[in-house]
């Protein structure tokens, strides 16, 4: 979601919307379905799945800080998001929805071995966390190309709590990622909208001033930017091969 002073209209992304966030500002919303769903379908999809679930178990962990603390395993040296330096994906398993607004796409992996084990496991969740990532970079190149003015990203919701999650949007979108002090922050927005209601407070935005507080600020890794860069020119790859072969398909 991002707001501006005056009404800004981007292809593929809704709105704008006056005053439906922020009082007096323009809303534009761009967003990626189901991408919960997605992680958890390419998890719990995988023949190492049950082997995960024990494991994870054992140690009282969830399946997804059982990967995390994986990755970090496995990845030795280098930065734990060079992994999937030939394992991508295109994360569209139910269409797009911005800023392409093609329900008619669909998912893609490329790069599968043979092997099924907890490492390719945990590096085809690494790259569909990734894919999401890439796909937020593209709704926000979209909404600055419509003339947005976009430096910082403030995640809430459940993959929020994430950290893997939080810190490849911070890489793949070189920005930093701000996350509220206030882990169930959608809780706080229905706080302040009843603080205004009551007269509490004399506007909106005296009321996020006073009741919202920064809990912590995750920064891009930018000597990885040139990695990500690349991996991001195959992203789009995969969506301009996936037009071409629907277009060979209903060729004659």
């Amino acid at each position: 979601m991002g707001i501006s002073r005056d009404p800004i209209f981007v292809p593929g992304v809704w709105g704008p919307y006056f005053s439906a966030m922020v009082p007096g500002f323009w809303l534009n919303e761009g967003g990626q379905s189901v991408t919960g769903k997605l992680i958890d379908h390419m998890v719990q999809g995988h023949a190492a799945f049950p082997e995960l679930q024990a494991k994870a178990a054992a140690r009282c962990q969830s399946v997804y800080a059982y990967l995390n603390s994986h990755l970090d395993l496995i990845k030795k040296a280098q930065p734990v998001g060079f992994l999937t330096v030939d394992l991508h994906v295109w994360p569209d398993f139910h269409g797009n929805r911005s800023p392409l607004a093609d329900l008619t796409l669909k998912g893609m992996v490329t790069g599968l071995k043979l092997s099924q084990d907890l490492d390719d496991l945990a590096i085809l969740y690494l790259a569909t966390v990734q894919a999401i990532a890439f796909g937020t970079r593209l709704i926000i190149e979209a909404m600055e190309a419509a003339g947005h003015s976009v430096s910082t990203l403030f995640l809430c919701g459940g993959l929020s709590k994430n950290p893997l999650f939080v810190q490849m949007h911070a890489d793949i979108t070189g920005m930093p990622v701000i996350l509220s002090q206030e882990v169930e922050s959608v809780l706080v927005g229905a706080a302040i909208l009843g603080a205004c209601a009551s007269g509490d407070f004399a506007s909106v935005q005296e009321a996020m001033a006073k009741m919202s507080k920064v809990g912590k600020v995750v920064f891009p890794r930018l000597e990885d930017k040139r990695y990500y860069d690349k991996k991001y020119k195959v992203f789009l790859k995969l969506v301009e091969h996936q037009k071409e072969y629907a277009a060979i398909m209903k060729g004659d």
